[in-house]
Order: structure tokens, then C-alpha cells, then sequence
């Protein structure tokens, strides 16, 4: 070989080198325990569906109210987001609305920040206040709410709402304790637990007999909590000594939901961790920022909604969410 030729090949070489290649998306899916594979299919892909908020909260599938309800927080509305693609105003203004969920009749129950306050949508559109305070005292600004098992609203109370800036209005707390509490009718609130320092997503396990919580106080300070508690669930209602069950290196948990097996859902700064029963993180769901709130939806359950910042996102799994309780 010449030594000309040889100079052509090497500069051939050194410019496909230089050339820039198609840059190969890293998976959605990452797969950290084999039984991963009962959840998601490793090449599920994840679709965005909505793309027009500020901070997307509070996704509650609800077919009869025409979709998927969702709290854009600091937009200060509730929309509602149809099968079409098109998101749709429900309550504007909403209070600064946070956490939704349904009660046992499919009517909407919602936190507000601004009216530190839940309420309940009646079938007429006028609202029902069910909890604005406790022991004579305002509450600090409801974040999650959940159906529980015995048919009662159950909701966390952290300050995000009154110490974060575009989530409501600026004040002193005026609960000694940041705690969950129940409301099995309009007025009657029990404090159930204060044994995070900010609570925040809740969920119960399917037989109800597990309450897992958001310990979300590293969200305010970095050496804060970054935990997901879980509680026995006895007679009564009653809640047992609390136990650690996953802990989060950097961020902290957000929205919590379960699938028919039990397995705990997690919104967290790196996207959706999935944990066995057992405790044993399985995998991870990408998302392209800080997962804040998931739900299951879907005609068979087996679709995960996921808000990220601005956006909503979907992916469809092999796992069906839990039936909902109450």
C-alpha cells in the first residue's frame, strides 16, 4: 500500500471519528430486580400527553367528569385532560389546588393551599368543606388525599403551601405538627399520625391494612427527611408504630400509588420507583424531570399517568393499579 493511500484511509478514519452520530436515547426502563419484569416491559416507551402547565399535581383518572383531572398549582387551576389530547379548564381559579382523589361515590375531593382547606365538588358543582381545621386552629395547606378503606378521606398537612412561593399565600403555620388526618364527614377531622416531619403523598396498601406516607422534609431543607414511611392499619383505624421502608439519596418522595400486588409506586427526583411488598426497590421509570405525582388509569388499569413539572406523562404497563377502596 502507497504511502499516499495510506494517508487517505487515516484521514477517512480521523473524519468519521469526527463526524456526529445519532445520539441513542437511553432506556426508559431501568431494571434493578428480575421480578421488574411482572411490572413493565423493559422497552415500554414513555408518551407524553400533556405539555402546557407550570407544576402538574394531583392526576385523578375520572371518566364520568370527562378524563383525567389534574392541579396545575402554580397556574392556580384544576383542568381536566380528554381522551383527545386537550386539557380543559375545571376550576380556574382553584385555590392553589394540590392533591385530588375520588370518594366512594366518584365525587372530586381536592387540597387547596390558598384555602389551606378540602373540599369535596358536589354533583351540582357548589362545594362542601370538609376540613379547614383542627383542635380551633386553621390547617397548615392540605397536600394528598386518598380514599381510605373504611370510606374516609384521609390527607397529609405539610407547610409546602404557605412556605413555597406560586402555591399560595405566605404564612405562619398555625398547627404545632405537620400530621395526616381522616375525615369521615364534613367537620369531624381526627389527627391520625405526625410522625413525619412534612408529610406528603399517601397510599394504602390493597387490603388496606398498610398506610404508606412521604416524608418529604428534605423539599425545605437538605438534611431533611427523604423517606416513605409505612404504618399498620389496625382496628379502628387506629395507625401502629411506624417503620422505614424506602429511603431516597437525593430529592425527596412525592406522590405514592399501589397496583393490584401491592407494589408501592413512587414519584422521585430520578422519575417513578417501583418497590416490592417486601421493600426491595425493583426498578425505575425514567421521566425527563422530578416525577412529583402518579395515578393508574386507563380502560383495564394499566396505564401509569405521570406529572413531571410541566408535563404529563404515560406509559403502559403489564401491572394493573389497585381497585380503589371504600
Amino acid at each position: 500500500m502507497t504511502a499516499l493511500r495510506r494517508r487517505d484511509l487515516l484521514a477517512a478514519g480521523i473524519l468519521t471519528l469526527a463526524l456526529p452520530r445519532p445520539a441513542r436515547a437511553a432506556p426508559v426502563v431501568r431494571v434493578l430486580d428480575a421480578r421488574f419484569a411482572s411490572v413493565v416491559d423493559p422497552t415500554a416507551r414513555l408518551e407524553t400527553v400533556y405539555a402546557g402547565g407550570r407544576w402538574c399535581e394531583g392526576l385523578c383518572p375520572a371518566p364520568h367528569l370527562g378524563g383525567l383531572v389534574f392541579s396545575d398549582v402554580k397556574a392556580n387551576r384544576i383542568c381536566i385532560l380528554g381522551d383527545d389530547g386537550r386539557a380543559r379548564p375545571f376550576r380556574d381559579p382553584s385555590n392553589n389546588a394540590n392533591g385530588n382523589t375520588l370518594d366512594r361515590e366518584g365525587r372530586l375531593v381536592t387540597c387547596e393551599h390558598r384555602g389551606r382547606r378540602v373540599v369535596r365538588r358536589e354533583p351540582d358543582g357548589e362545594l362542601t368543606v370538609l376540613a379547614d381545621s383542627f383542635a380551633g386552629r386553621p390547617l397548615n395547606a392540605p397536600n394528598d388525599a386518598v380514599l381510605g378503606p373504611d370510606g374516609a378521606i384521609w390527607f397529609t398537612d405539610p407547610v409546602f403551601g404557605i412556605r413555597l412561593p406560586d402555591e399560595g399565600v405566605m404564612a405562619e403555620p398555625a398547627q404545632r405538627a405537620r400530621r395526616v388526618y381522616r375525615v369521615a364527614e364534613p367537620g369531624r377531622v381526627e389527627a391520625m399520625t405526625d410522625a413525619a416531619d412534612q408529610p406528603n403523598g399517601l397510599a394504602f396498601a390493597p387490603d388496606g391494612r398498610t398506610l404508606y406516607l412521604s416524608d418529604a422534609g428534605a423539599a425545605l431543607q437538605p438534611e431533611g427527611a427523604r423517606t416513605i414511611l409505612a404504618f399498620p392499619v389496625g382496628r379502628g383505624h387506629r395507625l401502629g408504630p411506624k417503620r422505614p421502608f424506602a429511603e431516597v439519596e437525593t430529592g425527596a418522595p412525592d406522590g405514592l400509588a399501589v397496583d393490584a400486588q401491592g407494589r408501592l409506586y413512587a414519584a422521585c427526583e430520578d422519575g417513578v420507583r417501583v418497590f416490592d411488598p417486601d421493600g426491595t426497590w425493583l426498578g425505575r421509570i425514567a421521566t425527563p424531570r422530578a416525577a412529583a405525582n402518579l395515578a393508574f388509569g386507563g380502560p383495564d388499569g394499566r396505564r401509569l399517568f405521570v406529572a413531571a413539572g410541566s408535563s404529563i406523562h404515560a406509559i403502559d404497563l403489564t401491572a394493573a393499579g389497585a381497585r380503589r377502596a371504600g
